[in-house]
């Protein structure tokens, strides 16, 4: 649901947006369905989106997080994300974070909420100053904190490499 199988033929990650959601979004002729969160308002310019249990399943594909930071999104929090979604997100710049059932509970009783979401300190800080933790992968981490993808990190490693490389020729 996040990104239909139809929209899955492309290799661009640009554009990818308007199809986010795009069954429950539009109705049948393509206009927005003004019921559909999305379509409203109060979600325009929302960087966090607040999402059920077991996001992202069956979502294997890179489309699904691409589609999610093309609409603008940045990170993602459950209390529960599908693995192969929370590792195509990694990989492509968007942070899924994993919260308790009280602190998920509570944001989907108060969208809009502004949050602070501190990656260096592995934390989600809610109105009021209340601190909810989550886990995240040390390397992963690394990567979004610096603004680089494995490749990018491989490629700031080069002179290392070329050492070793040369060591044990």
């Amino acid at each position: 649901q996040i990104i239909p199988a139809r929209f899955l033929r492309t290799t661009v990650r640009a554009g990818l947006g308007k199809q986010l959601f795009a069954d429950w979004r539009y109705a049948a002729d393509g206009t927005p369905r003004p019921d559909f969160v999305l379509n409203q308002g109060a979600a325009a310019g929302c960087q966090v989106l607040v999402a059920g249990r077991n996001f992202g399943c069956g979502s294997s594909r890179e489309h699904a997080p691409w589609a999610l930071l093309d609409y603008g999104f940045r990170a993602v929090i459950s209390t529960e994300i599908a693995d192969i979604f929370r590792s195509n997100s990694l990989k492509n710049g968007l942070l899924p974070i994993v919260v308790d059932e009280a602190s998920a509970a509570w944001l989907l009783a108060n969208p809009g909420s502004e949050l602070l979401i501190d990656l260096e300190g592995n934390r989600v800080v809610l109105p009021g100053g209340r601190e909810v933790p989550f886990q995240i992968e040390c390397f992963a981490r690394y990567c979004l904190l610096n603004g680089v993808d494995e490749l990018g990190y491989l490629r700031s490693q080069e002179a290392a490499i070329a050492r070793y490389e040369q060591a044990h020729a």
